[in-house]
C-alpha cells in the first residue's frame, strides 16, 4: 500500500549513509521499508544473526544496499557497527533500520548524528486506506490555499468503522470485531512483554492494563500524571511518569504538545500536553468497546474523532517539517491544534465531530478570537475539520474540511 512516509524514506537514504524508520508494531515499516531495500536481514526471526554479529559483523553488513535491518534493536550494538560503516563506506543510502522499540539511551550508543537520517511512521490516514477523496491538500491548506470538495460521502457509521478497525495495513480486510479483538492482543503483548523488552524493568501487567483503560477514557485531554494515577488507583504519579515514558519507547502513546508563544492579553498558556495513543483504535480495544457503543456515546465518540485528526496532521505536516501542538489559555481560549512550519508560519485548526452551522459558527469564532490575541505573524490558515459534509472557505476566511476529503 503506497505510504505518506515513502517518498521520505527515499529523500532520507538520498541524503544520509543510514536511515532510522521508527514507530508501532504493525504499522507498516517493514513492508515500507522492502519496497526500497534491495537486501534485508530479520533480525527477529533469526536468533542466529545476533550471534553471528557479535563473531564477525562485515558478514551482516555485506549485501546488496539498501540493505535492511529489521527489529535492530534485538541487536542494539549493531547501531555503532552500522554507524562505523558508514563511515568507512562514505557513501549515502546504505542501510535502513527499522524499529518498533527505542532502547534506552547508553553512553555506549552514539547518538549517531550526521550518519543516520530519521523517519518516523505511524498507522495509515484515511487517504492510506482508501477511504479518503484526497480532493483537499493539508499543505495547500497550510500555504493558505482554499479548500473545495464535494461531500466526501463518509456517513457518520462509517467513520465510527474506521475509528475502530484504526490503520493497521494488516487488518483493513477484517472486521471491526476482529480488529478489536487482535488490539486487545496486541496491547496484552505490549504489557506482558515489548514493555519489558524497552530496558529490563519489570511493571505489572495488569496494572499496565489499567493504565491503558485510564488513557483511554481521557484520550485527547490534557489529563494529569495525577489523575491518572488515581482513575488507576495503584500507581503513584512518579510510577505513572515512567510507566508513560515506556510506552512512548514502544511507540504506543503520543503526546502533543501545548504550543508555545506570546498572547496580546493578560492570559496564560497551560503548559500540560494532551495524551493520545498513537492509533485511536487503541483507546476502543483498551475499554472493549465495538462500533454500536461508540454510536450511543457522541460525547466519547467526539474525543476519539479528535485524536484521530491529530494523528492525521502528525502523518501530513512531518513531509513538511511540522510539528502538531494544542493551545489552552486561563481564559478559555484554545486550538486543538496548532501545526507550525520550520519557517515559523503557523496554521490554527478546530476539531469537530459534528458539522452543523452552529457547531461550525461556534468553532470559527473561537479560532478567530484565538488568533487576534497571537503576537507574531498572522496564521497561515484557521480550518474547522468536520466530520463530513461540503469542504469550502467561509466569508470569514476560515476554511472547514471533511475529513473525508483531507489526503497530502
Amino acid at each position: 500500500m503506497p505510504r505518506v512516509v515513502d517518498a521520505e524514506l527515499l529523500s532520507a537514504l538520498r541524503r544520509a549513509g543510514a536511515v532510522l524508520m521508527e514507530g508501532p508494531r504493525a504499522c507498516g515499516k517493514t513492508e515500507t521499508a522492502l519496497q526500497v531495500a534491495r537486501s534485508s536481514v530479520r533480525l527477529d526471526r533469526d536468533p542466529s544473526i545476533v550471534d553471528l554479529i557479535g563473531i564477525d559483523p562485515t558478514l551482516v553488513l555485506n549485501g546488496a544496499v539498501p540493505r535492511l535491518f529489521d527489529e535492530w534493536q534485538v541487536a542494539p550494538e549493531l547501531w555503532n557497527i552500522v554507524r562505523g560503516e558508514v563511515d568507512a563506506r562514505r557513501e549515502k543510502g546504505q542501510f535502513i533500520l527499522t524499529g518498533s522499540t527505542a532502547p534506552v539511551a547508553d553512553a555506549v550508543r552514539h547518538t549517531g548524528a550526521g550518519r543516520f537520517a530519521r523517519v518516523r511512521m505511524g498507522t495509515m490516514t484515511l487517504m492510506e486506506t482508501g477511504h479518503s477523496t484526497n480532493d483537499i491538500s493539508f499543505s495547500d491548506i497550510m500555504h493558505g490555499e482554499s479548500p473545495r470538495a464535494a461531500d466526501a460521502n463518509l456517513s457518520y457509521r462509517q467513520l465510527v468503522e474506521r475509528i475502530v478497525v484504526g490503520g493497521w495495513p494488516g487488518f483493513q480486510d477484517l472486521t471491526a470485531p476482529e480488529v478489536s479483538r487482535n488490539l486487545r492482543d496486541y496491547l496484552n503483548t505490549v504489557a506482558e512483554i515489548d514493555l519489558y523488552a524497552t530496558d529490563g524493568v519489570r511493571r505489572d501487567p495488569i496494572r499496565v492494563r489499567r493504565l491503558f483503560a485510564a488513557l483511554a477514557r481521557s484520550t485527547a485531554t490534557e489529563v494529569s500524571l495525577s489523575t491518572l494515577a488515581k482513575d488507576e488507583t495503584s500507581l503513584s504519579r512518579d510510577a505513572v511518569r515512567d510507566y508513560l515514558t515506556a510506552l512512548e519507547r514502544v511507540f504506543i502513546t503520543e503526546h502533543q504538545p501545548a504550543w508555545s508563544t506570546h498572547l496580546r492579553s493578560s492570559a496564560t498558556l497551560r503548559q500540560e500536553p494532551k495524551r493520545h495513543f498513537v492509533d485511536p483504535s487503541l483507546a476502543v480495544a483498551a475499554l472493549g468497546a465495538g462500533v454500536d457503543a461508540l454510536l450511543q456515546d457522541p460525547r466519547f465518540t467526539g474525543q476519539l474523532f479528535e485524536s484521530l485528526v491529530v494523528q492525521h496532521l502528525r502523518v501530513f505536516s512531518q513531509p513538511l517539517g511540522g510539528t502538531v501542538a494544542h493551545v489552552r489559555d486561563s481564559y478559555g481560549g484554545e486550538l486543538d491544534g496548532v501545526v507550525t512550519l520550520p519557517d515559523g508560519s503557523w496554521a490554527g485548526f478546530e476539531i469537530k465531530l459534528g458539522h452543523n452551522k452552529e457547531i461550525i459558527d461556534a468553532a470559527a469564532t473561537g479560532l478567530l478570537n484565538f488568533a487576534d490575541q497571537v503576537v507574531g505573524p498572522d496564521p497561515s490558515s484557521l480550518t474547522v475539520i468536520v466530520s463530513s459534509g461540503p469542504s469550502y472557505r467561509r466569508r470569514d476566511g476560515v476554511n472547514v474540511v471533511a475529513i473525508g476529503a483531507l489526503g497530502l
